[in-house]
């Protein structure tokens, strides 16, 4: 940023320090000595009004040039002759056509035609006056402003009155020319016949209600564990995996079945081919059951409806097909076009029918994709991962996406440095209907997010600025300010109470989500108000920001870093971290309704050190410990503490004597823990082990 101080205006202006002092201060700019800077949103101001005052037609000096300047046309007179106008605004040589500015506006017939947002330096440009000139009459006006921010409509139309215009506001209109080169950015798609492209695997989205078995049924026909590595044991990110059956490969997106994650369900049934529903057989449709059923039908996917747990005692797949024909929906075997197929993820009953089921409807849907253009794709999910940086999960929809390509997402932009695939393998390319995990964007994209193959690393990155600055205009647009009247009204709204958040998570979707679940508590008393919403550990910016809006840290499998507890202690800042979602939701709605918390009554289980770190082959590192106190249990939560600061918050997901799995380990003796979500452990540090009791809280 550029800085300038009061000895270097004087010198610039050669007239002597108090004489700039003395003219600051008429301006309402406070400085007191030669060393004193200026504002740095005003420098662009004082800068244009010294021009003015000292290099105007009837000045005698010039900055940097003692000649005198009335014999001289200045280059500000200039550039107004040369638009149309002279140095006083008016209309000059070419009075009779529209004056255009290079922002997107036009003077004509007592009408100035803009286009949002207002920024106060643009506006001056465009109808032919001075930034300082602008800024003098929006102070009249009781306005406040820089020169680089906006103006809100109202407060425009009351300016551009003082200045006999009118204002019409136009849109931003690309011109055909422009239209044609909108997607230069991106690399030549090659013209062929669809018709002679080759099939491409369809991808399946399971959906479905909570603890239903969406992600069990998945396990079964991947043979691995996904499910319990998660928080809970509920699906908290999306995931997607490709399994081949009959010499025939799938792919299978898993999307968490809670109410909090309605949005990434959406986004699941817009990438996908096929959904599979899936209801338990002792349950019935559920309210996510039916959400998830119209986010597909909606997307106009073909559903099968798996009918899980059929292994029950009390399982009623009559019922479901009751329920089914409740919803509009008519299975095939009471004359509709539905299918349903009757599965059990526990004993592995109906897999390979579903399987067929799956590769039936994907036949009838003949889909093709042409492997040979440059791939597109959309980002599933999105994070920050130690030692790689922003990683994001891609499903490739068309095309083939290789390492060393120039990507475009959202409004990231990189290379690809390393493409991996759903079993943790690193692979050089990616086709059609393939999930990979992407590393080498310059940020984090937002999840949905259009991913596209770029021209070049230079095109690519003017894309990604214009998009981020596109972004930025349009919430300073929406941050103004109309008028007098609305700055009162939003001040009386400050006034309303409301809980100030700033969300920190592992990845983009489980922020979102958490974002839209808040969004949706009721309470009339008070609401809430997310400050920012971002992807990573906790750090000292965040920490910044909070104290500066009076806000509370929530984490959600995040860590905190170093210092940072330190940082929010001073600034008496509160850290909360999780590691469910249920919990996370139910401290804020009872913060918000004004209902008494139940009691927690944190029962002690015992207290470890951490006497040496172990590499593993496979898995994350794993702490060797000293139980000194109590015992340790698996699923018992644990808090880690370095220097007597808490760094995590989370649970004990697995624990090892010697070569063996075990349940629990008592005091005095040495044990293996895995901490659920957390590798970043030293050497002393102390893990204390508790349990939570809750007991209803009474009045």
């Amino acid at each position: 940023m550029k800085k300038l101080k009061v000895k270097d205006l004087a010198e610039s202006y050669k007239v002597s320090v108090e004489e700039v002092i003395a003219e600051l201060t008429r301006q309402g700019i406070t400085v007191k000595a030669a060393s004193s800077q200026i504002p740095e949103d005003m420098i662009e101001l004082v800068e244009a009004y010294f021009d003015d005052l000292y290099h105007g037609e009837d000045a005698p000096m010039v900055k940097n040039d003692d000649r005198p300047r009335n014999k001289n046309k200045s280059r500000g007179k200039e550039e107004f002759e040369r638009s149309g106008k002279n140095n006083n605004g008016k209309p000059g040589k070419n009075k009779d056509k529209a004056e255009t500015s290079a922002v997107g506006g036009a003077v004509s017939d007592g009408v100035a035609r803009l286009s949002a947002p207002f920024i106060v330096k643009n506006v001056a440009e465009a109808i032919g006056k001075k930034p300082n000139e602008v800024i003098s009459e929006l102070m009249k006006l009781g306005e406040l402003l820089s020169i680089n921010q906006p103006i809100s409509e109202n407060t425009l139309r009351k300016l551009l009155k003082n200045f006999a215009l009118e204002l019409e506001i136009v849109k931003n209109e690309p011109s055909k020319a422009a239209v044609e080169a909108e997607n230069d950015y991106e690399m030549p798609v090659p013209v062929d016949d669809p018709e002679k492209w080759p099939e491409r695997p369809p991808v399946v989205t399971f959906m479905g209600h909570v603890d239903h078995g969406k992600t069990s049924l998945q396990d079964r026909v991947r043979n691995t564990h996904v499910v319990e590595g998660e928080s809970g044991r509920i699906t908290q990110h999306i995931g997607a995996s490709t399994v081949v059956f009959n010499g025939k490969p799938i792919t299978f997106i898993d999307t968490p079945g809670h109410a909090a994650f309605t949005s990434m369900r959406a986004r699941g049934a817009n990438v996908t081919d096929i959904v599979v529903l899936v209801v338990a057989a002792d349950d019935g449709f559920m309210p996510q059951t039916v959400e998830a059923m119209n986010h597909a039908l909606a997307a106009k996917v073909p559903l099968i409806v798996a009918i899980n747990k059929i292994d029950l005692p009390d399982a009623n797949p009559d019922k479901i097909y009751l329920h089914m024909q409740q919803n509009n929906l008519t299975c095939e075997d009471w004359g509709g076009t539905v299918g349903v197929v009757k599965v059990s993820a526990k004993t592995g009953a109906g897999i390979d029918d579903l399987l067929e089921r799956i590769l039936l409807e994907a036949e009838m849907l003949d889909l093709k994709a042409q492997p040979k253009r440059p791939a597109v794709g959309t980002v599933i999910e999105a994070q920050v991962e130690n030692g790689l940086g922003p990683t994001a999960s891609i499903l490739v929809q068309n095309g083939t996406l290789s390492v060393g390509d120039i990507v475009l997402a959202g409004e990231e932009f990189g290379r690809v440095k390393t493409l991996i695939n759903d079993r943790g393998e690193r692979i050089k390319s990616a086709g059609p209907s393939t999930p990979v995990k992407l590393v080498g964007l310059s940020g984090v994209p937002e999840a949905a997010d259009k991913l596209v193959v770029c021209s070049n690393e230079k095109a690519a990155r003017q894309e990604a600025e214009k998009r981020r600055a596109a972004s930025r205009a349009l919430h300073l647009a929406n941050q103004t300010i109309s008028s007098a009247e609305d700055l009162f009204s939003k001040l009386n709204e400050q006034e309303h109470k409301s809980l100030r958040l700033i969300i920190k998570s592992d990845v983009r979707g489980s922020g979102e989500a958490i974002e839209e679940s808040l969004k949706q508590l009721p309470s009339e008393k008070i609401g809430v108000e997310v400050v920012m919403n971002g992807v990573g550990a906790i750090t000292e910016n965040d920490i910044t920001l909070a104290a500066a809006s009076d806000a509370i840290v929530v984490g959600f499998h995040v860590r905190v870093n170093p210092g940072v507890n330190d940082l929010a202690e001073k600034s008496k800042v509160e850290i909360r971290l999780y590691s469910i979602i249920y919990e996370l939701l139910e401290d804020i709605t009872d913060a918000l309704t004004g209902r008494l918390e139940p009691e927690k009554r944190e029962k002690e289980l015992g207290k470890a050190k951490i006497l040496q770190i172990f590499e593993l082959n496979k898995g994350p590192k794993v702490c060797g410990c000293l139980v000194e106190d109590g015992l340790v249990k698996v699923g018992s939560k644990a808090r880690v503490y370095r220097n007597k600061q808490l760094i995590y918050n989370g649970e004990v997901a697995s624990l090892r004597r010697f070569q063996d799995d075990v349940k629990e380990v008592r005091a005095g003796l040495e044990c293996g823990i895995r901490l659920d979500n957390f590798v970043d452990f030293i050497e002393g540090d102390v893990i204390d082990l508790y349990e939570i009791e809750l007991k209803k809280a009474t009045l």
